[in-house]
């Protein structure tokens, strides 16, 4: 964690927070760098932003590699700023095994929209976060809105079985698969089935689309059946290298956030999500303390020894935790 002295020469958190609001691309960067890097600022910095945020939708692209996630979302900002809205990325990438770094490659990708003032793109590195997403996505997120970015469009990693995190983040997930590699059956195995608010066939030109299509239309049948007040997941198809059905689903995105905005249950998921994050956070801050600090090695000894077990050992460090808290 980097300790406050290191941003002595830093705005102040009103300021800075008012430069964020006022949409200062600087003054974004620098907040999304310090809640990235765990400074000490954060929480404050993200306590003071939030009552300005809850304002932007949030689209979640999620799916196998090679299905066309960055192409898709490239293609979706371009839609996005000919309609003159801010755009938001968060590009969710692999870390680099010696940097532990993102390898930006979703950047890359989208370097057409790099020097658009309406564009702001933040790669971000899972560092062994699961899910798809990375630890500190959502106060991403929360900067951006706060920015007055609406859309923020997030890209998963695409690891392709444990994606299903963006549910959590986003108000509508877009599951992309792709014909002929089985993604189907993949959407079945890793829950995404149940997480899409809407599928996206891309590369739709490609032989195999219809029977794609069908497969997910026999999936959905298998699953509870929708009622009136619930949301069906319909299926769009796209080529997104030409942009075929790419406002098509833009429209689709517009009819969900109407959806999800109005939906309590759906405030709730999120509102318990963030909560749970920051408790989990704090809670791990705790435990990494007490095994690195003073004694630390003396405990990870006696379980290495087997002279105590990994189970005593937590509930020794939950009670510090819980004492802390």
């Amino acid at each position: 964690m980097v300790s406050a002295p290191a941003m002595a020469s830093a705005p102040s958190i009103p300021e800075l927070v008012a430069r964020i609001r006022a949409g200062e691309v600087r003054a974004g960067a620098r907040a999304m760098r310090l809640v990235d890097d765990r400074h000490t600022l954060g929480p404050a910095l993200l306590s003071a932003l939030y009552p300005h945020g809850g304002r932007a939708h949030v689209i979640g692209v999620t799916g196998n590699p090679g299905s066309g996630k960055s192409t898709l979302t490239s293609a979706l900002i371009a839609l996005y700023r000919a309609r003159g809205h801010k755009v938001g990325v968060v590009c969710v990438d692999p870390s680099s095994p010696f940097s532990g770094g993102a390898i930006l490659g979703d950047r890359i990708r989208m370097a057409e929209h790099a020097l658009d003032d309406g564009v702001f793109i933040r790669s971000a590195a899972t560092r062994g976060h699961l899910g798809g997403l990375s630890r500190s996505t959502s106060d991403q997120v929360l900067v951006l809105d706060a920015m007055g970015y609406d859309p923020i469009i997030l890209e998963t990693v695409g690891v392709g079985q444990d994606e299903v995190e963006v549910v959590r983040v986003a108000h509508t997930t877009a599951v992309v698969l792709v014909p002929g590699l089985g993604d189907e059956i993949q959407a079945m195995k890793a829950g995404l089935l149940e997480v899409a608010d809407v599928f996206v066939v891309n590369k739709a030109d490609r032989e195999g689309a219809d029977r794609t299509e069908k497969d997910l239309r026999m999936l959905q049948g298998l699953g509870p059946h929708p009622d009136a007040a619930s949301w069906e997941a319909p299926i769009v198809r796209t080529v997104a290298t030409s942009g075929q059905g790419v406002e098509r689903l833009a429209e689709v995105f517009d009819q969900h956030r109407a959806f999800a905005f109005d939906s309590l249950q759906k405030r709730r998921e999120r509102a318990r999500y963030e909560v749970e994050s920051v408790l989990r956070d704090r809670w791990a801050r705790t435990v990494e303390a007490r095994l690195t600090g003073a004694g630390g090695a003396t405990l990870l000894d006696e379980v290495a020894s087997r002279a105590l077990d990994p189970w005593t050992l937590a509930d020794r460090l939950n009670e510090v935790r819980g004492g802390q808290a």
